[in-house]
């Protein structure tokens, strides 16, 4: 994939397989007549935990799990720090009858579904981030701004885990999503996934900006 910056703007557009030039940034960022835009929400990604330590490793696992949606990383070797942290924008389309999950293990009324996940499992072989407890601490946070976002887009979502166990800044507690991946516990995973379909005649777009410490994720529908 070709890669430009853009006065420290990394513009990945899934759609296009490239980098978007200055021309195309407004129509990146608003709704042009093509498509409308139906929800909007935004968290910031200093106040994750109030120790500095912890939150670092949130932020970090929350950008690295952008960066495997995308398709900047694929595997370990394929991080580098300085450039995951780098704003970016990104979106990805979800046609009609179609799912988006956060992992791959999912329940079986999804699976003929499903054409899209982070690509990720969250774990220290994949280079996530652990604060002495869990690796990949964070990406819940992730999945509840996008849950959150996609219920207000009137979207098709089930989350069937909460995460009212602990706190999600940004994020109103009831749509908080505990998420899960580990080998050989599938039973466990597919209920701690979350689960968006597009229940709307026409397709919709997934858009993430991350700038200023702040991630904001838009779903808008395609005419």
């Amino acid at each position: 994939m070709l890669k430009k910056p853009l006065h420290a703007l990394v513009i990945i557009p899934l759609t296009m397989g490239s980098f978007l030039g200055p021309s195309s940034l407004q129509d990146f960022l608003s709704a042009s007549s093509d498509e409308q835009l139906i929800a909007q929400k935004e968290m910031s990604l200093d106040n994750r935990q109030p120790d500095r330590f912890v939150n670092d490793v949130f932020k970090k696992n929350i950008l690295l799990n952008l960066a495997y949606l995308d398709g900047r990383v694929t595997k370990a070797s394929d991080i580098k720090w300085h450039e995951i942290e780098k704003p970016f924008l990104y979106e990805f389309k979800l046609e009609p009858n179609k799912t988006f999950a956060f992992h791959s293990d999912v329940k079986a009324q999804y699976q003929d579904l499903l054409v899209k996940t982070t690509n990720a499992h969250f774990n220290g072989a994949e280079g996530f981030k652990t604060d002495g407890y869990l690796f990949g601490d964070g990406v819940c946070h992730l999945a509840s701004l996008i849950n959150w976002v996609a219920k207000e887009a009137g979207l098709s979502v089930e989350a069937p885990t909460n995460h009212n166990f602990a706190n999600i800044p940004d994020v109103p507690k009831e749509f908080g999503v505990s998420i899960y991946s580990n080998p050989g516990s599938k039973g466990s995973n597919v209920l701690q996934n979350l689960y968006i379909t597009n229940n709307k005649s026409r397709p919709i777009s997934f858009k993430f900006e991350y700038q200023n410490n702040k991630l904001k994720v838009s779903v808008v529908e395609l005419n």
